[in-house]
């Protein structure tokens, strides 16, 4: 899975904050005041995110409106297991990013595996 560029994450941000079908005029608006893009530019990088199947579109009137396919957290699962598997020492790179963790963030990890593996963390 490929990393967004700078406008289509942002993009995506809005999409995924808004949590509603969004069409590009709110998309536009939400990018405000952090950014002014055209009307135009912002309907391009729906268009890409579409082909890029993070983003469904349905056709309301004479206008698209977008959602997105997965959540945010799920997009970044993806991505993490993409870089992950990538690497040539899964363990190590496991180690550093574990190593690098805060203490609110080792907890959170905690809770994820109690739910994810059960029988593994009783």
């Amino acid at each position: 899975m490929k990393r967004l560029g700078e406008l289509e994450a942002q993009v995506m941000l809005r999409v995924w904050q808004r949590n509603s079908p969004s069409s590009v005029r709110d998309v536009q608006a939400a990018l405000r005041p952090d950014r002014e893009p055209a009307y135009t530019t912002v309907m391009t990088v729906l268009d890409k995110l579409f082909r890029k199947g993070l983003l469904r579109r349905r056709m309301v009137g004479r206008a698209y409106l977008y959602e997105a396919v997965r959540s945010r957290d799920a997009y970044t699962a993806e991505l993490m297991r993409a870089d992950w598997a990538a690497g040539d020492s899964r363990a190590g790179a496991l180690v550093h990013f574990v190593e690098g963790m805060t203490p609110e963030q080792l907890d959170a990890l905690r809770d994820a595996l109690r739910v994810a593996l059960p029988e593994a963390t009783t």
